[in-house]
């Protein structure tokens, strides 16, 4: 099974750049999109109705064009689900979570702490929230997927230039603390299972040109409980697709 990854940084626009072709070339069992910033009604048509596929859309309950989350989907799930229960986590659109019999899958846009204090303690409490959630889950027996623009690299690794960015969101003590704490718990950065270069990156900063020189951050990732070690096949970055500020990742498992 191949499921990718992508913050497309608007799907409408990602619409007008051969999303829908990309897709079907490339024709996944399952993608799980972010930063869609739209609601169904404007989605065009041609990304709600590509063959082969079910779509589901999630969107910000209140600010028009902002975060966003979408998922394509050969074979429908037994549900799915579009929050934590927790209403200032789920008014943002940011969470869709697809029960298959053999996994659960969640497609995140997890927040970005840039903004200011206000915003990172909300990026903070969000994570708490989700990590505690999918705990839950995994101590139960589930197993889990979870994809998505995480907005945080882990380690030095994960960006170019880790000095000059110590003190940036993204990139904080606290933050990638928390991810410590994350794969503490009991899951998995696949991509690290297979390659533990430098210079894999997942997001470029399109004002200063940064993709053409390489200069980039991983903050987008697939993660599996450890119940899926044995099922994880592959893990990968697909640098050579353009469209976002991001690239779609993926991973293949077998059932």
């Amino acid at each position: 099974m191949r499921i990718l990854s992508w913050n497309v940084n608007g799907i409408r626009a990602a619409s007008k750049k051969g999303f829908a072709e990309w897709l079907k070339k490339d024709n996944p069992d399952i993608l799980c999109v972010q930063e869609t910033k739209a609601d169904e009604s404007q989605v065009p048509e041609e990304i709600k109705n590509i063959k082969g596929y079910n779509s589901y859309f999630e969107s910000s309950k209140g600010k028009k064009g902002y975060s966003g989350v979408a998922l394509f989907l050969k074979k429908k799930p037994i549900e799915i689900k579009t929050g934590f229960g927790i209403k200032k986590f789920d008014v943002e659109g940011r969470i869709q979570i697809a029960g298959y019999r053999d996994f659960k899958l969640f497609n995140i846009y997890f927040p970005n702490g840039k903004s200011g204090p206000e915003r990172l303690k909300y990026k903070m409490q969000f994570y708490d929230t989700f990590l505690k959630y999918v705990k839950k889950m995994k101590d139960n027996g589930e197993k889990i997927i979870i994809c998505g623009d995480v907005n945080t690299a882990h380690k030095e690794i994960d960006l170019a230039r880790p000095k000059e960015n110590e003190d940036v969101s993204g990139f904080l003590p606290e933050e990638r603390a928390w991810i410590d704490k994350f794969l503490a718990a009991g899951f998995i950065d696949t991509f690290r299972v297979f390659n533990k270069e430098p210079g894999n990156y997942s997001w470029w900063d399109l004002k200063s040109g940064a993709r053409a020189r390489n200069v980039g951050w991983r903050i987008d990732y697939f993660y599996i409980s450890e119940n899926l070690k044995k099922n994880l096949k592959d893990a990968f970055i697909l640098t050579n697709i353009t469209g976002s500020d991001h690239c779609p990742i993926g991973i293949e498992v077998q059932f």
